[in-house]
Parts: structure tokens; C-alpha cells; sequence
């Protein structure tokens, strides 16, 4: 097992580390210079945002030095309700990870309909089995940029809101995005999963 390693955001620059493509400003860090989890030379949103810049995504993330660990703490932060979080759930699946995107209001049914979808119950995970398979901790995981494969499921509540926020890597940033482009970025299958 690796050692524990800190990692703290006390200003977040990231303009250091863009890069112009046409006419949009991007962020990219090469593949090669991305070691997770052990010698991680990026914090978990930088790691977001270069998995972002291969997909020519451009996210507008936000920054909270005080932290959105949890589903309520991000709505609290953004003003928004907490049905509006898009939070990644990691389960152990029998091929490797599976995230499940969902409402922040909602809980995740993994043993009754997860079950239903996977062909298996997927298993409860810790935080290293997290960082192992998608290279960002927990509080900071999300919906897309993993770093390994992973099955993917979107929480079909989500659909209903014009916009939805999910993390961006670490557990102090977020950002906003529709229902129908995290679908898209993120290779979802769109279902009911609340229990």
C-alpha cells in the first residue's frame, strides 16, 4: 500500500499550464508525465483538466478553498439545490471500476437495480481501490477523465435539470455542465439507479 499523500490547493493557477489550440485556450499535460497513484507529480483537477484537453472539452471550474467534499457541501457553496449535483459514486464492478453519476439527493440502489444492470452486485470500494482506478480521491472523483477504463451510469433523475455540477478532480473544485453533454464526455448509460 502506497503512503498517504497530502495534496493542498491554496490558489489554484492555472494558467501556467494553458495552452492555445485555434482560438480556445486549453490545458495539457502529456500522458508520460502523469503518474498516478504513486510519485503524482498533479493534483487530482490538473489531472482532470489535461484528461479534459485530450477530449477537447474546456471546463469552467470553480474553485472552493473551504472544500464540496460532500454533495451538500457543493450546493451549499453554488447556491443550488442538492438534486443538482452530479456526484461519482465508485463501486468495484467484476471488470474493473464503475462509477455511478448521480443526483446529490439521491442514493445509489447497488443491490437490487445496480445489480439488474451489471449481470452482479458490484462491490463497495476504499479509497485506494478509488485512486487505483480512477485516478482521483474520494470527494474529488469525476464523471469523466478516469484514468482507467471504466463503466459508467448516469442517474436518469439527472436528465430533468438544465445544469448540473460535478467535481473536477479534487474535492475543492466543481463545474457545471448540461445533463446531455455529461452523457456525451462521459459514455453514460442513462438509467434509474436510486433506491
Amino acid at each position: 500500500m502506497a503512503a498517504p499523500i497530502e495534496v493542498r490547493i491554496e490558489c489554484l493557477d492555472t494558467d501556467s499550464l494553458m495552452h492555445r489550440r485555434e482560438r480556445v485556450w486549453f490545458q495539457t499535460i502529456p500522458k508520460h508525465e502523469v503518474q498516478r497513484p504513486a510519485g503524482r507529480n498533479m493534483d487530482g483537477h490538473e489531472l482532470w483538466l489535461s484528461q479534459c484537453a485530450e477530449m477537447d472539452y474546456l471546463p469552467r471550474a470553480k474553485l472552493y478553498e473551504e472544500g464540496t467534499r460532500t454533495s451538500q457541501d457543493a450546493a451549499d457553496q453554488l447556491g443550488c439545490d442538492v438534486a443538482h449535483i452530479a456526484k461519482s459514486i465508485v463501486f468495484a464492478g467484476q471488470d474493473g471500476a464503475v462509477v455511478v453519476i448521480t443526483s446529490g439527493a439521491n442514493h445509489v440502489d447497488r443491490k437490487r437495480k445496480l445489480k439488474r444492470l451489471l449481470g452482479h452486485k458490484p462491490s463497495m470500494t476504499d479509497a485506494e481501490y478509488i485512486i487505483e482506478n480512477t485516478g482521483y480521491a474520494p470527494g474529488g472523483v469525476p464523471p469523466f477523465g478516469h484514468t482507467k477504463t471504466c463503466t459508467v451510469f448516469l442517474d436518469e433523475d439527472l436528465m430533468q435539470y438544465e445544469l448540473v455540477w460535478g467535481a473536477a478532480g479534487t474535492a475543492q473544485t466543481v463545474f457545471p455542465i448540461t445533463p446531455d453533454e455529461l452523457v456525451s464526455l462521459s459514455g453514460a448509460i442513462v438509467a434509474d439507479v436510486k433506491q
